[in-house]
């Protein structure tokens, strides 16, 4: 009897010779393929780690529903956490300081809902910084809503809170509500801050214009890191022709979600209402003869030493482009506002005390 012989596909090879239509399509295939991956083992880990958050929270929230009924005494925790760890060894993040700290989210955050949504987003030591570094619970909120939506690591959610930047976030001042479209208005006013710091560039005294382009350019991560999430890089002295003249944009970058160019312009001294006619006329060449067909108006952004906002608002008042001004600082000044908002020393460690 004649075997019937089963032939086994062979390994897919793309030759070199391979029709071009054919290596694109591959190509968008491994692409679709590797994006699915990342997509699939990103939303595995998120759905860890929100477990584990709920989880935390509802340790604390039995620590201290246990305390207040039972008036347990301050040496639980430490018979907890020796106890869990006997019982669950290979489990991390039972040691009587972390318990302590799942008892202070608890206690800070009572609604669960809350937790859920919004504090179950962002990794448990984004929690603990939020605790130790932010004493309001509006504010804390606030934070944990940027660091879930902007992927913030917990090192730069710590230095936006000691930047304060919830109190710079949408302080240039813009005409943008009068020249943008309603739907890019707000968000446009939102992403743009004021002041902008600085600190990275290690200045002290005077600079020339040249000499910050420079210094951003040098230090372009930590900058577009200080500008917010969404803007790439285009280039610096960003060359534009019109008529028979050359004209330069100190920088231009792209905003993703605005979809459209972004014009800096670096001013070492104080706002002069000249400033806003030169960068019209830079936006007027951005829109005309760099801007495609499916972007936005270019959004034109001077940064000053310093500025007095009545001149400036006199100043936009009949620009016909969307243009704002905002101040910058090359040393971080803790403002006054922000006292009342990080707990002190021991403040913290009241809170982490075990009850008497």
């Amino acid at each position: 009897m004649k075997k019937e012989k089963i032939e086994i596909d062979s390994p897919l090879v793309i030759s070199r010779d391979e029709p071009e239509h054919q290596s694109k399509t591959y190509a968008s295939l491994l692409s679709g393929l590797k994006d699915r991956i990342r997509s699939e083992r990103l939303r595995a880990i998120m759905s860890v780690n929100v477990s584990m958050v709920m989880l935390y929270w509802d340790i604390g929230r039995t620590i201290l529903d246990r305390q207040e009924r039972e008036g347990w005494g301050k040496r639980i925790i430490d018979r907890l956490s020796l106890d869990l760890r006997s019982s669950f060894p290979e489990m991390k993040g039972l040691s009587p300081r972390n318990l302590k700290y799942m008892r202070a989210f608890a206690s800070a955050w009572p609604d669960r809902k809350i937790v859920q949504e919004v504090l179950a987003q962002i990794p448990w030591y984004h929690n603990i910084a939020l605790l130790e570094k932010v004493q309001d619970r509006e504010v804390r909120l606030y934070y944990a809503e940027y660091a879930r939506q902007e992927g913030w690591s917990r090192n730069i959610l710590v230095m936006q809170i000691e930047s304060d930047l919830i109190s710079r976030h949408g302080k240039a001042v813009t005409n943008f509500t009068r020249t943008l479209m309603e739907e890019n208005s707000d968000m446009a006013v939102k992403i743009f801050k004021g002041p902008y710091i600085f600190e990275f560039l290690k200045y002290s005294g005077s600079i020339r214009e040249h000499d910050l382009e420079e210094a951003l350019i040098k230090n372009i991560q930590k900058f577009l890191l200080e500008l917010g999430v969404g803007f790439s890089f285009i280039g610096n002295q960003f060359r534009l022709q019109v008529g028979k003249k050359d004209f330069y944009v100190d920088l231009l970058l792209f905003h993703r979600h605005l979809r459209c160019l972004v014009a800096i312009e670096l001013k070492v001294g104080e706002f002069q209402p000249e400033f806003v006619g030169k960068m019209q006329f830079y936006l007027t060449a951005l829109d005309r003869k760099v801007r495609r067909r499916d972007e936005n108006p270019s959004i034109g952004i001077i940064l000053c030493k310093d500025k007095d906002r009545t001149i400036v608002e006199y100043a936009l008042h009949t620009a016909g482009s969307p243009v704002g001004v905002a101040t910058y600082q090359m040393v971080r000044n803790l403002p006054r506002e922000l006292k009342n908002v990080l707990p002190d020393p021991e403040t913290m460690a009241k809170v982490l005390e075990e009850d008497e």
